[in-house]
């Protein structure tokens, strides 16, 4: 016998009927009302799983990820259709499947509840958490510009060159025969040479200066506020102070 314990693996199950053959899939469980014992199995069945069936589950057994029910596949080919209403199925309903697979019907209980199973779960009730996360990543921003300006300046320079210039001798020395006037006014004469210093300038390149730019890497923190979401549990029957 299928118990509550068992619903939430239900859901997508195969249905195997008595003779061992597949009748289709569980897409819907449907549960007593009040105990919450699982009583039908809404079944996908046909050749594309496109018609609904309802099959019961009360006295089937799970093994293997199937369920095998004491019902024949032409049975369920041939039950009745159930027209739910706001994911409840009336008594009557319940009765009439009942009648179909010859099952003792229940006493009257009121509408019996569904569990959906495209949720994948029996009868338990979700809320989906969310959190911020950063993500940190990295941009090129100018941090500044830096620039070669060339410009000309004036200086003095002390250079010592060597010169030189001539200075007159008088020099003696005994004359040798008769090679000049006596008693005559005479002169002589040398030309006196001097060096002088003689400034020219001329330009020549001497050193080229170029910017290059380095990638340097370092760490840096980076700090941020995320929010996340968290899940309390709370009853209505318990004081609001012991939650």
């Amino acid at each position: 016998m299928i118990d509550q314990t068992q619903v939430e693996t239900l859901y997508d199950c195969d249905v195997i009927d008595n003779k061992g053959e597949k009748i289709g899939s569980v897409k819907q469980v449907w549960l007593e009302d009040g105990t919450g014992t699982p009583m039908w199995a809404e079944v996908h069945t046909g050749l594309f799983g496109m018609k609904e069936s309802f099959v019961p589950i009360q006295q089937g057994q799970v093994a293997g990820g199937a369920i095998t029910v004491p019902v024949a596949k032409e049975q369920v080919k041939d039950a009745p259709s159930v027209h739910t209403s706001g994911n409840h199925m009336s008594d009557e309903e319940q009765e009439a499947l009942c009648r179909h697979y010859g099952l003792i019907p229940k006493a009257k209980t009121g509408e019996h509840d569904r569990l959906d199973g495209r949720r994948g779960r029996g009868d338990a009730a979700e809320v989906t958490l969310s959190e911020e996360k950063l993500d940190v990543g990295t941009r090129k921003v100018e941090e500044g510009r830096v620039r070669l300006v060339k410009h000309t300046v004036t200086e003095q320079r002390n250079v010592t060159v060597p010169v030189t210039h001539e200075e007159v001798r008088v020099v003696r020395e005994p004359a040798q025969g008769g090679t000049g006037r006596a008693f005559a006014d005479e002169q002589a004469e040398v030309t006196l040479h001097r060096e002088e210093p003689v400034v020219r300038k001329h330009t020549e390149a001497v050193e080229r200066v170029r910017l290059e730019k380095d990638a340097v890497t370092e760490q840096k923190s980076v700090k941020g506020e995320v929010r996340k979401e968290r899940v309390e549990v709370e009853r209505d029957d318990e004081p609001r102070g012991r939650r």
